[in-house]
């Protein structure tokens, strides 16, 4: 499998303000292969959205490793795990947005880092803005959009540096059969150009069932494995 990240024994356990202990995530082994969708499903409170947050470098495992063409990623320090960052495209579940921006400069956001002109920047939000269902609502503040409009608008600021990883936490639970479509025709677009795409999915998603591209697996109380 041509994959760049994994994770090796990855295990996440969360203290309590009691001091008790609960495990999230329990020795999660697991190789993600470039160029191709894997979606992750499982039930609520699975560790879904935990083990996103792992590979995207904004929790630290508690043991293992999360690795990404043979650095171990997750060891870095805060300095070196924000330049990974850069590297990553990240649609949350919880939709972050900035509520007194437009839509387009909401998408703008991660691109201002990188001194691209102005001029070029609105063109590649624009078009990420259009892969996504969303060129009509540019001009919009965010205020004013609905909760499946907002997810487009994330999905739109996590492919538009053209990540490398692109990690999406139940991309369409907010969209219309159309506005579903759109996003799994945008992610399916992303892993055709060679990102490493993960979805986070509901047990019983059917997003992306019957592509080829796709490759599912499960977690059941923290533990991951292949689904059929």
């Amino acid at each position: 499998m041509n994959g760049k990240l994994r994770c090796r024994q990855v295990s996440l356990v969360f203290t309590n303000g009691a001091g008790q202990e609960k495990t999230v995530l329990r020795s999660v082994d697991a190789v993600f292969a470039a160029g191709a969708v894997s979606v992750v499903s499982g039930a609520n409170a699975a560790g879904k959205s935990t083990l996103l947050h792992l590979l995207g470098g904004i929790l630290r495992p508690t043991s293992g490793e999360v690795i990404w063409d043979g650095q171990p990623v997750s060891r870095w320090t805060a300095h070196h795990r924000d330049r990974w960052r850069r590297r990553v495209g990240i649609a949350f579940q919880k939709v972050y947005l900035m509520e007194d921006l437009t839509a387009l400069e909401n998408v703008m956001v991660p691109l201002i880092p990188r001194g691209i002109p102005v001029r070029e920047m609105k063109r590649r939000c624009m078009g990420a803005l259009e892969q996504s269902g969303a060129a009509d609502l540019a001009p919009e503040p965010v205020r004013s959009l609905s909760g499946g409009q907002r997810q487009r608008i994330c999905i739109a600021r996590a492919v538009v540096g053209d990540p490398e990883v692109l990690l999406a936490d139940e991309p369409a639970a907010h969209q219309d059969p159309e506005g579903a479509r759109q996003i799994k025709s945008l992610l399916l677009d992303a892993a055709g150009r060679g990102a490493t795409v993960i979805v986070a999915a509901p047990s019983g998603d059917r997003l992306f069932s019957g592509d080829e591209q796709t490759r599912r697996l499960a977690l059941e109380h923290g533990a991951l494995r292949t689904s059929p």
